[in-house]
């Protein structure tokens, strides 16, 4: 599930409609959380593409601040090229031209 993470006085705070909770809560009832990054990260990646964002550390800083739409659509047009192997290495290269430009779609 997606959710904010609100600032209160007692800590943090997620709060959760009615469609959340499978077994009524009362208010101020505590639960277990266990947060974890959305999306692909450096390290579920191919080995070129890791090599290539290794190889350029402001691309690399870029990438990780993208939403996971964006790092998805990137990773999807890069395996995109199956039957047309010879273009990954030039998608990836692409790639990281735009992001060392601060671009977070392809143009």
């Amino acid at each position: 599930m997606r959710g904010v993470i609100e600032k209160r006085e007692e800590g943090p705070v997620i709060a959760l409609g009615p469609a959340w909770c499978r077994v009524p809560l009362g208010d101020g009832a505590q639960v277990d959380v266990v947060l974890e990054p959305e999306g692909p990260q450096r390290a579920d990646l191919a080995a070129d593409v890791a090599a290539a964002l290794d190889a350029a550390p402001d691309a690399a800083d870029f990438f990780d601040s993208l939403a996971q739409f964006y790092r998805t659509a990137w990773l999807r047009w890069i395996d995109s090229t199956k039957r047309r192997p010879e273009q990954r290495p030039i998608r990836i290269a692409e790639m990281i031209r735009q992001f060392q430009q601060g671009h977070k779609e392809r143009r």
